[in-house]
């Protein structure tokens, strides 16, 4: 039997450890194994709960391939009793040889005569050999048919060869197991987002969609940019990475308050107390003429500003934008002073809600605000406590700077343009179009596609976004079902 070079052995060994693709790690597994021991055909096997899975199946003289990227295997497992040969030497974690198919006593070996019979093939030297991870744990086995020497006849395996194809087992069992692992850690990072979506959804249904919106945006945008072959586009580790940071960029939501998050108008459940002292004021009022302190003009006036501060303040709490003379007559109003049941003096209008009502745009104040922009804070502290696999590394960085601008007014950061990379840009310009286009938000009506592109090439002549990546947004139209 011609021997391998270590160098080719050495070469195999390093190819193996590097590969990524299953699928080829395992053909190659055989492939090599085949080439070491110059033997004919091979079989592979995983283990699972029915037993020794055909994984690939190979038989050179015969032009034979199937399992992996080739031809399916429909072959029922091998069943874990000891009278198969996979499965022995799998239970017992030992290779075996088998110098002689047809006259070994040990094992049920009547398949593969059986197989012989159908085919006309001849089997007559096995070697086995169970594929072990690094713990011990046994994950399939390896099986070699029929060696051949230098003149093309089938012989016995070489026991030298059989050490160096334990050697290759062992090392494609551990890049297998490695594989697993990183695929669980995956499969956890992936359950760990959807639990927390789920708890998004389960807070604010709204919010829950909005995250949902630019996920969907953003895998049409992004497919664009590939069909294209425009230069931002991403590779497939660079995609899930980007996707994943969209899926997470809200979940310091968490730990915001209902009562803010919610907000649908200025004064929330501050309103109804207001109200409620408004018509304080006109029973005192009456209780006054009737007593005698007042007249009867006096008090109808005070009910005709009462209703008139009423009706103000019920339009300006829901009132997209406040001008100057709203805000004039708000001050004015919150000057007002009444005498209480105990003769203390009080406003018509208390400072907190004057400075509710006073939000000339949206519906929080500057400290509630400030609680909501909390969130990127809360996300980059909830994502920095998550372990992120290399490939996801920059995942909790673009989701934590999704609210920073290239003019630097962003934050938390007040990030410059040279510090925000394409990938929060994009995340950017995808938040902020879903806000204005929304129609579940309880604070504002949904605003056409047409005004919402409006609204960011503004945002982007004032340099706070980037005005290539909108354009190339704009065009995408990612946000029509039918991309």
């Amino acid at each position: 039997m011609k021997s391998i070079p270590i160098e080719a052995f050495l070469k195999i060994c390093l190819s193996i450890s590097a590969e990524r693709d299953r699928e080829k790690l395992l053909s190659d597994l055989l492939d090599s194994a085949m080439l070491f021991n110059a033997c004919d055909a091979g079989t592979l096997y995983l283990l699972s709960e029915k037993g020794l899975e055909f994984c690939r199946l190979v038989t050179k003289s015969m032009g034979v391939r199937q399992g992996g990227h080739a031809a399916p295997i429909s072959l029922p497992p091998v069943p874990l009793e000891e009278k198969y040969v996979c499965a022995y030497a799998v239970l017992h974690g030992e290779t075996v040889y088998v110098d002689s198919v047809r006259s070994d006593t040990r094992f049920d070996l009547s398949g593969s005569r059986r197989y012989d019979d159908m085919t006309g093939y001849y089997t007559g030297t096995m070697c086995v050999l169970p594929l072990a991870d690094d713990h011990g744990e046994t994950i399939g086995a390896l099986q070699l048919i029929n060696a051949m020497d230098e003149e093309g006849k089938v012989c016995s395996f070489d026991r030298q060869a059989g050490l160096l194809t334990q050697a290759l087992a062992s090392l494609t069992a551990i890049s297998l197991t490695n594989m697993q692992y990183a695929q669980q850690i995956e499969s956890l990072l992936h359950s760990l987002v959807s639990a927390l979506s789920t708890a998004i959804d389960e807070r604010t249904p709204y919010n829950a969609n909005h995250t949902r919106n630019m996920v969907r945006y953003g895998e049409r945008f992004l497919d664009w940019l590939s069909e294209e072959g425009e230069p931002l586009a991403m590779g497939e580790s660079d995609r899930e990475a980007f996707l994943l940071s969209v899926w997470l960029h809200d979940v310091g939501k968490l730990v915001v308050p209902l009562e803010v998050m919610d907000k649908a108008d200025r004064l929330g459940a501050a309103l109804e107390p207001l109200l409620t002292r408004l018509r304080i004021i006109g029973l005192l009022g009456r209780i006054d003429r009737l007593e005698g302190r007042c007249g009867p003009e006096e008090e109808s006036r005070l009910r005709t500003e009462l209703a008139d501060a009423e009706a103000f303040i019920t339009r300006i709490n829901k009132a997209g934008f406040l001008p100057d003379e709203d805000l004039e007559r708000l001050r004015a109003l919150a000057a007002r002073r009444f005498t209480d049941e105990s003769g203390a003096e009080q406003p018509w209008i208390t400072e907190e809600e004057e400075t509710a009502l006073s939000v000339r745009k949206g519906t929080l104040t500057a400290a509630e605000r400030g609680v909501m922009e909390s969130h990127v804070t809360a996300t980059e502290k909830i994502l920095g406590g998550v372990f992120f696999p290399k490939q996801y590394a920059k995942t909790p960085l673009w989701a934590a700077a999704h609210h920073e601008l290239l003019n630097g007014r962003g934050y938390p950061q007040h990030l410059g343009a040279e510090a925000i990379p394409p990938e929060v840009r994009i995340l950017t310009i995808l938040d902020v179009f879903d806000a204005l286009t929304a129609r579940d938000r309880p604070y504002k009506p949904p605003m056409p596609v047409e005004k919402a592109l409006s609204i960011l090439h503004s945002m982007a002549a004032e340099g706070s976004i980037d005005a290539e990546i909108l354009d190339l947004f704009e065009r995408s139209k990612a946000w029509e079902e039918n991309k």
